[in-house]
């Protein structure tokens, strides 16, 4: 079975044990979620899109927050003297898909 669900505005192809990283989301390790925004539905060649899906996906929080690489956003104007240099690193969930119902 496949579902193609909507976590925190984006858009993600999952199967029953699939593990991915998300948007952090809140809540512990350990701790079960479940996500109801779910846009397509195969189930063995039979597909079901749009308002007609009717199925729920459940899954296990891994760990609660991973970050992601670091990224460097530097700004420099020649011969100005301008200098600015901006970092940031994204926090991620990591998620277990336990079920799709």
């Amino acid at each position: 079975m496949l579902a193609v669900v909507k976590i925190a505005g984006q858009q993600f192809k999952v199967q029953a044990g699939d593990s991915l990283y998300v948007p952090h989301l809140e809540g512990n390790t350990g701790d079960k979620v479940e996500f109801n925004e779910v846009l397509l539905v195969d189930n063995a060649g039979k597909i079901s899109v749009g308002s007609a899906v009717k199925a729920t996906v459940k899954a296990e929080i891994v760990k609660d927050l991973v970050q992601g690489d670091k990224v460097i956003a530097f700004k420099m104007k020649r011969r100005k003297g301008f200098r600015k240099k901006h970092g940031h690193r994204t926090h991620y969930t990591q998620i277990k898909i336990e079920s799709i119902a």
